[in-house]
């Protein structure tokens, strides 16, 4: 195991996490957030400043489906991938221990002024604060598991399509890597804008696992998991994942040759 690979991604999907999901326990536990820019814009940030934390350390993947795209489009040996994922997922679940340590009296409050007793099916109005739900008693959107594993899948393929364009030299108008992290936290914000109002934009199977399974250890149960049919998994893991699989197959085998060829001098006699 490389300890500066593993060291970079757990910390960096830390700090993502705990920004992140710190922002939706403040909306829900003190509506200091009330619209989705907000959130959005603090995920953003999330994704920028543990990217310019940990860059150096490792290629700050930070999600399970970037690892695994950048895999396939071999960008990264296969051999990384095990240390990857398993820090990506440590340092989401460790985020989630600190979200609760930081807010279990405000939650306990807030159940209690509420009438939420933890482990219900009400308890998801708290629950969400650790792991995302793609249909809940408290959402006006209309969202089947299919529908809801597209809408993954369709973000998690665009925040990958994003980051290849973003990074790769073949695209001659990118940032210049001083400032890429800001481009790809905007990216994140902007996919959240869209995707949020339908499954909360996980994006992010570390993101959504680790934190969900602290809410499963402090009470919440089968509130935490409350698909009986396994929506989770198939919406949440496999969902992000299938789209990071199919962006890194579009980027380097249908847009990269056009960018190339794009680049290339112009012949004014053909």
């Amino acid at each position: 195991m490389n300890t500066k690979d593993f060291m970079g991604e757990l910390l960096g999907t830390f700090i993502l996490v705990l920004f992140g999901t710190g922002s939706v326990a403040v909306a829900v536990l003190f509506g200091e957030y009330t619209g989705i820019l907000q959130i959005g814009l603090a995920w953003g940030i999330g994704v920028m400043l543990a990217i310019y934390l940990t860059r150096h350390l490792s290629c700050a993947h930070l999600n399970p489906a970037v690892s695994i795209a950048m895999v396939i489009s071999k960008r990264m040996t296969a051999k990384k991938l095990p240390t990857y994922l398993l820090a990506q997922f440590l340092g989401a679940f460790i985020a989630g221990l600190t979200i609760y340590a930081l807010f279990s009296p405000s939650i306990e409050s807030f159940e209690a002024a509420n009438g939420i007793v933890r482990g219900t099916p009400e308890s998801m109005a708290t629950g969400k604060m650790f792991g995302e739900y793609y249909a809940t008693p408290f959402s006006s959107a209309v969202v089947s598991m299919p529908l809801a594993i597209a809408a993954e899948a369709f973000g998690t393929f665009l925040l990958v399509l994003f980051i290849f364009a973003l990074t790769e030299g073949c695209n001659v108008g990118r940032p210049t890597d001083t400032i890429t992290p800001i481009f790809i936290g905007l990216t994140v914000a902007s996919i959240i804008f869209l995707i949020a109002p339908l499954t909360q934009a996980g994006l992010n199977p570390a993101r959504d696992f680790g934190p969900r399974l602290v809410a499963w250890i402090f009470g919440w149960g089968s509130a935490a998991f409350p698909d009986s049919s396994g929506g989770f998994f198939w919406v949440y893991i496999l969902g992000p994942v299938i789209g990071g699989i199919v962006a890194a197959f579009f980027f380097p085998y249908v847009l990269e040759p056009l960018m190339k060829k794009a680049s290339e001098p112009c012949d004014c006699d053909n």
